[in-house]
């Protein structure tokens, strides 16, 4: 016989109890016994089951605001039309460490979730040999907010970076960079630290290529969240809205908090 129910102190408890054996119920502790069979005799007279109450996250605001996302991201609303949502910070024009022996309380000027992935995948991009474009990308598991892989745009592994033409232009095709080039979503996706990328979500500096497109459909990421759009009217871009539409996979631009993130080694704040 099983039963659930609530306690004094509003604690639910669900206790199973096998009544032909009865050396098993006068093991159980006289109190628990108690509840046991008060939980049966209330069951039995509002006649249904008693549910069990919804876990709360620890830290409500802070869940909040690391899981809202713009309107943009349902798959019935327009996409790319609206930005990173967030909180307004109060002052300043950049974030980077601070000093406050004074403090006693958190400091407010810290970075939020979403400029601090798109500020691993812009610090990726600074590993890109490319002359003319360097792209990054970073994927996280956002309902742990976990970096599961990062990539940047670089020829493929064993393909030296002076063995092929990094020219944007050239006599041929083949003479420029964009048959041999790797794209910084596509490496991110190779470079996976994990077994499934479903339900992921991929923060690059650059909007996909169609090519980098299918990849992120194929892999299962649940949306997209970009940086730049420049390249917003070439065919490929246009593809690339096209099929994530289909796909049903949400995507829209990142607009920071602030415009600089600073990263300063040789500050005394860092040491």
């Amino acid at each position: 016989m099983a039963a659930s129910g609530l306690l004094s102190g509003g604690h639910y408890v669900a206790i199973t109890v096998r009544l032909p054996s009865r050396p098993l119920l006068l093991a159980l502790p006289a109190a628990l016994t108690a509840a046991a069979i008060l939980l049966v005799r209330r069951r039995s007279a509002i006649g249904k089951t008693l549910e069990a109450p919804v876990c709360q996250p620890c830290e409500p605001e802070a869940a909040a605001s690391t899981s809202a996302l713009p309107a943009a991201h349902s798959p019935a609303s327009k996409r790319g039309g609206d930005p990173t949502p967030r909180k307004t910070l109060v002052a300043p024009c950049e974030i980077g460490l601070t000093k406050d022996a004074t403090a006693t309380t958190r400091r407010e000027n810290y970075i939020d979730w979403h400029d601090y992935f798109m500020s691993v995948a812009m610090l990726s991009a600074f590993r890109s040999k490319d002359p003319s474009k360097q792209v990054g990308a970073c994927i996280v598991d956002p309902k742990r907010q976990r970096i599961v892989g990062i990539g940047y745009n670089g020829f493929p592994w064993g393909c030296g970076d002076d063995q092929l033409p990094w020219a944007r232009k050239g006599s041929s095709v083949l003479e420029t960079k964009h048959p041999y080039v790797c794209h910084a979503e596509m490496n991110a996706i190779f470079n996976k630290n994990c077994s499934s990328l479903e339900g992921c979500r991929i923060y690059t500096t650059l909007f996909p290529c169609n090519e980098c497109t299918k990849m992120i459909i194929q892999s299962r990421l649940s949306d997209v969240v970009y940086l730049s759009d420049e390249k917003h009217q070439e065919d490929s871009m246009v593809a690339s809205r096209r099929m994530l539409g289909l796909a049903g996979i949400p995507y829209w631009a990142h607009k920071p908090a602030v415009p600089r993130v600073v990263i300063d080694f040789d500050s005394d704040l860092a040491r």
